[in-house]
């Protein structure tokens, strides 16, 4: 549990989801990249628990990463060991993390729903919690709580800044190092925060990603992973990765096929640490198959990966928007109409909004970029340009331009 000043600092969008799904009869799975703070928000959780009045004796907390738990290797004996646990008379709470180190987990989870009063939380390695199996996994009795790294408008909270700082220097900084939680352990000292860094990545790819989809190339996941850190917010086709890849003398067609790419791709989003973005032709209403983008989960890990480049800052800028829009809820495509780009078409059940992301419009030319396909679409669902400017108009045509700081803080 992360604090500042002494006292617990919370994430309060994804307490009041678990408290809203408190009590339902579905499994609560909490997933999201290592070291997002699936742990530590479960944690958090069950103290919530207690505080509404839960007896310690109705709340089960076991990490399976632990030595008290050694013994516990398959799904037979996680199930002897709770069951004497459970409370007869009473709901028991019942948190496991690090799951996928009991074998078949799965069968005794079922039947906890199945055999008793309780209420399930568990967290797991994402090689092993992949969305695509959790329904076949847990029988659809489930909900899938995807955690993302610190918004900005939390990094702000879980960091100490020099009291001089302004906002736009501690945008700096997080744009920099990134919204991994633990980056607040180490002050901003860049050194051990890329090394800390550096261990989230080597461990998502080896142990998550190698070991789980049997992959020995591990040169060719680790280049793949570099080129998508490299072009996030450009477009690409698996054609366009599979001829980066062998045009390196390393690599050869063999050894990166049209096939392998796509599978390393998959595996690296369903670890969470890139998110595919595809293209919506806007005008012909339909999703297109052809070229997509890819963002990276934290920018930090980018910086790391790459080192930061203060050139780069338009899609660094688009990324950040990107993952902010994500964890707002938005079902999120790229936009095209005719032969223009929308950065973000951003949708839920209750509306729909156009995005465009750059760093400034003080250029007009750039100014114009950004409203031409915005002007073209003539619905009447909000548009808007996000920049780091302070001082412009707060609309064109009708089509908003807002401060991306602002935004982020909303």
């Amino acid at each position: 549990m992360h604090e500042k000043d002494g006292s617990a600092i919370v994430r309060q969008q994804y307490l009041k989801t678990l408290l809203d799904y408190k009590d339902k009869k579905v499994i609560k799975v909490i997933t999201g990249i290592r070291r997002c703070g699936k742990s530590t928000m479960m944690a958090i959780f069950a103290g919530e628990l207690a505080k509404m009045g839960v007896q310690q004796k109705q709340i089960v907390e076991m990490n399976f990463e632990s030595m008290k738990f050694n013994r516990i290797t398959g799904y037979e004996e996680l199930y002897s060991h709770v069951a004497k646990l459970i409370q007869p008379k009473r709901k028991t709470y019942l948190f496991f993390d690090e799951i996928q180190m009991v074998e078949n987990w799965e069968k005794a989870v079922n039947s906890f729903l199945v055999d008793f009063n309780v209420d399930v939380y568990i967290t797991g390695s994402n090689a092993y919690l992949l969305s695509s199996e959790l329904s076949t996994l847990l029988s659809g009795r489930y909900v899938e709580i995807k955690m993302l790294p610190l918004s900005f408008k939390e990094f702000l909270d879980f960091n100490r800044f020099n009291r001089d700082a302004t906002l736009e220097d501690k945008f700096l900084l997080f744009v920099k190092y990134g919204g991994m939680p633990a980056v607040a352990e180490y002050r901003f000292n860049e050194k051990m925060i890329y090394e800390m860094l550096e261990g989230v990545y080597n461990t998502v790819i080896i142990k998550d990603i190698a070991q789980r989809h049997k992959i020995t190339d591990h040169t060719l996941l680790k280049r793949l992973t570099d080129f998508l850190a490299h072009s996030i917010g450009s477009v690409n086709s698996v054609n366009s990765i599979s001829n980066y890849l062998v045009s390196n003398k390393e690599t050869t067609r063999q050894s990166a096929p049209n096939k392998t790419v796509p599978n390393y791709i998959a595996a690296l989003q369903n670890a969470f640490i890139f998110y595919e973005l595809k293209r919506y032709d806007i005008k012909g209403k339909a999703l297109l198959r052809t070229l997509s983008k890819n963002y990276i989960v934290d920018i930090g890990l980018r910086n790391m990966l790459l080192g930061y480049r203060d050139t780069e800052k338009g899609h660094i800028l688009e990324n950040i928007v990107f993952i902010e829009l994500l964890r707002r809820g938005y079902k999120i495509h790229i936009g095209k109409y005719m032969n223009f780009e929308i950065d973000f078409i951003a949708e839920t059940p209750k509306e729909k909004i156009y995005f465009q992301v750059c760093e400034s419009l003080s250029d007009k030319s750039t100014l114009e970029r950004e409203i031409a396909p915005l002007r073209l679409i003539k619905d009447n669902h909000e548009k808007v340009i996000l920049s780091q400017d302070k001082d412009f108009a707060a609309s064109y045509d009708g089509i908003k331009v807002r401060n991306v700081l602002e935004f982020l803080l909303e």
